[in-house]
């Protein structure tokens, strides 16, 4: 253990309250390790609800019109993390821009010029 002077004390402290507040946002927001953010981990149904910011029972509402990608063994559901990411993005709605650009790149558009 370094011997702190009154001249560095300022510094350490604000280094030592840098390190706490990364702590507490690890804590709060419940992130996971390392080895747990590889894509392909699995959910459980209450982790999915927290991931889509959904409740439970519209998830299992989902999953009885199979609405979402969905994997069970037993009475056990597991939702796949990257399975999950595609299917919120394919419910994504193009801008008007996207959508205009769509229209003058068509092939009947450009034989009617």
């Amino acid at each position: 253990m370094e011997i702190l002077t009154f001249d560095q004390l300022p510094k350490a402290v604000g280094e030592l309250l840098e390190k706490v507040s990364k702590i507490e946002d690890i804590l709060s927001h419940n992130h996971p390790n390392d080895a747990d953010t590889d894509a392909d981990s699995l959910f459980s149904i209450k982790q999915a609800s927290i991931f889509l910011n959904l409740s439970i029972s519209t998830i299992y509402g989902k999953v009885c019109r199979r609405e979402i990608p969905v994997s069970k063994q037993g009475k056990k559901l597991y939702f796949n993390k990257t399975e999950l990411l595609d299917w919120i993005k394919s419910g994504r709605k193009r801008t008007l821009a996207e959508v205009a650009d769509s229209v003058q790149l068509t092939p009947s558009r450009r034989a009617q010029r």
